[in-house]
């Protein structure tokens, strides 16, 4: 397990905002790959395979029930989640924490509703994923590992506008990906 850091505070969190503004906008970086091959299991991954039927190849994303779908299977448009690093690494304080996000990808890049608007393509290494519409929000689990304070702050109206939390996806061309590949807004 890793080990629990102290949770940040409203303020500090505000504070932390500025250096996430600075994401580039066009051109970013993988910086995380994380699958969870089990529930509350996470494995970091120095490389990964996207599939167009099960997102990232061994994650659990494809047994997940979904509460947005009429028959509780996965959403397609949830295959994925990208997180800003920027953020993760705010709430965290650790990179060891990041993961436990429940995030699969975390990348240095602007993912606020302005710049990847819903149906905005982002090419990562050799595969294309698509930004859905479907909201990414925190939820107990989240607040449990990073504090009610953090859940309370990537789910305000603003954190929402920004992303703060990340945001869902699903995959449009299968291909491999690596840390330190290029997340590229495709036009």
């Amino acid at each position: 397990m890793v080990k629990h850091t102290q949770y940040l505070t409203r303020e500090q969190l505000q504070a932390g905002l500025d250096h996430n503004s600075a994401s580039p906008k066009e051109i970013g970086r993988l910086e995380l790959i994380v699958r969870r091959p089990r529930v509350n299991e996470r494995e970091t991954l120095a490389e990964a395979l996207l599939d167009l039927r099960t997102g990232l190849v061994g994650d659990t994303w494809q047994s997940r029930s979904s509460p947005r779908t009429k028959d509780g299977a996965p959403h397609p448009e949830t295959q994925l989640t990208l997180m800003n690093s920027r953020v993760i690494a705010l709430l965290a304080q650790t990179k060891e924490r990041w993961a436990l996000a429940g995030d699969q990808f975390f990348v240095d890049l602007d993912l606020s509703v302005i710049n990847l608007p819903p149906g905005t393509r982002l090419k990562i290494g050799s595969a294309i994923i698509e930004v859905s519409a479907q909201p990414h929000t925190g939820c107990s689990k989240f607040a449990a590992r990073f504090g009610q304070e953090a859940l309370l702050f990537v789910n305000a109206p603003g954190g929402r506008e920004l992303r703060l939390r990340g945001l869902n996806a699903r995959v449009i061309q299968a291909g491999p990906t690596s840390i330190g590949d290029s997340v590229e807004k495709l036009s």
